[in-house]
């Protein structure tokens, strides 16, 4: 394998092109480094006042659902990825067609965008998962309901353009399809969940593949969305081990291209079931910027560049914890306590530049790394509450 340096020549402080579609907190954080190894960036993202927009040194506003605009970005860049799976991938197998490098590849990120080829995927390759149905509309939904085929509880998910808790929901009874929207879904078996991991694993073009260790989760009582993330996770040694070996067999099998974060429900009886995917950065490894020697975002800019990756190993102790937009507010808003929280040593704060909020948005996280990890938690929770944002 040639050098590091070698190879890093042909993109710092070069005319080498990197395109990312969408323009998110993932793409700024992943922009932080570009600076810093002075890769020349072009973002694409419907939204003009987008967080990666000052960070890039192109920023292009449009569609990222649209052929035209999605391969018009593309194609006089070098090298296409993306911050979000909601994009035209039929651009992005023209774009490969004409020479441009796109990771993660076309075919991969077509499965992983919609959860019922996902699950589909899982059960042809014998990977764990809870039982599912699909159903292609409501119709079929209510019927199956009718005929006693659907067990309640159990969980339904859109089959596509779900995130962050959005898109998922406990169903209790027949009475709660009625709240449902019309599209294609699956409908889960409810786990009974005793933990949640996640493991991200990276893979570049030359098949060099390197793990994060197992991070647990925790999730918002009632927001179905992470509220912290802590590494070492709770997990026995044979838990972790053999959610690392179903990461890599993931990513082997798709021969996938980036980072690749997989989430685990681990069941009271101690089994492991893969919950879903990101073909992507995620917001499970945010903690890697303070905690780890590679950042996630530093190690997806080395996969997809096709470079030695780099060191997955945690320094200590880490938890992250997500700050998201009250409920009661909505629009504009300014944040207060920042100082409270900037006063505390192996904190570090991240914001994540969006002018308006809405319930449940992400609007930046704190990371605090320590010797302890009961000790952190402890005073993460209440560093948390320091930072609050508030109506202009």
């Amino acid at each position: 394998m040639r050098t590091f340096a070698g190879v890093m020549q042909q993109y710092i402080s070069t005319d080498f092109a990197l395109g990312i579609l969408g323009g998110g907190q993932l793409g700024k954080m992943l922009l932080d480094v570009t600076k810093r190894w002075d890769i020349h960036t072009h973002v694409l993202d419907p939204n003009n006042e987008a967080a990666a927009k000052y960070s890039c040194m192109n920023f292009v506003q449009g569609d990222l659902m649209d052929y035209e605009t999605v391969f018009g970005f593309g194609e006089q860049l070098d090298l296409i990825t993306i911050e979000i799976e909601h994009v035209n991938i039929d651009a992005l197998y023209a774009l490969e067609n004409k020479g441009v490098k796109v990771y993660p590849k076309p075919e991969t990120l077509e499965i992983i965008q919609n959860k019922r080829t996902q699950k589909e995927f899982y059960l042809a390759h014998n990977i764990p998962t809870a039982p599912f149905s699909a159903f292609d509309t409501r119709k079929q939904l209510d019927q199956a309901a009718a005929n006693n085929e659907i067990q309640f509880p159990c969980i339904w998910k859109a089959a596509r353009f779900g995130y962050d808790g959005f898109g998922v929901k406990k169903l209790n009874s027949v009475a709660d399809i009625n709240e449902l929207p019309d599209n294609p879904c699956i409908i889960e078996s409810l786990v009974p969940i005793e933990e949640e991991i996640s493991v991200i694993v990276s893979r570049n073009p030359s098949g060099e593949i390197a793990l994060y260790p197992a991070v647990g989760m925790d999730f918002h009582p009632t927001a179905n969305q992470v509220e912290y993330v802590y590494y070492p996770s709770n997990v026995s040694d044979s838990i972790k081990a053999h959610a690392a070996s179903i990461a890599r067999e993931l990513a082997e099998l798709w021969e996938h291209v980036g980072l690749l974060a997989v989430e685990f429900f681990v069941d009271k009886d101690q089994q492991l079931w893969v919950n879903e995917v990101a073909p992507r950065p995620h917001n499970s490894g945010h903690l890697t910027i303070e905690g780890c020697v590679c950042s996630q975002f530093e190690q997806h800019l080395r996969s997809i560049l096709n470079i030695p990756l780099g060191k997955t190993d945690f320094y200590r102790p880490s938890i992250m914890a997500n700050i998201v937009g009250p409920k009661d507010i909505l629009g504009s808003f300014s944040y207060h306590g920042a100082d409270e929280l900037l006063k505390t040593p192996m904190l570090g704060l991240h914001i994540y530049g969006k002018k308006t909020t809405k319930p449940q948005r992400k609007m930046g996280h704190i990371t605090l790394t320590g010797d302890s990890l009961k000790e952190i938690k402890t005073k993460i929770s209440a560093l948390k509450n320091t930072l609050q944002l508030k109506a202009n």
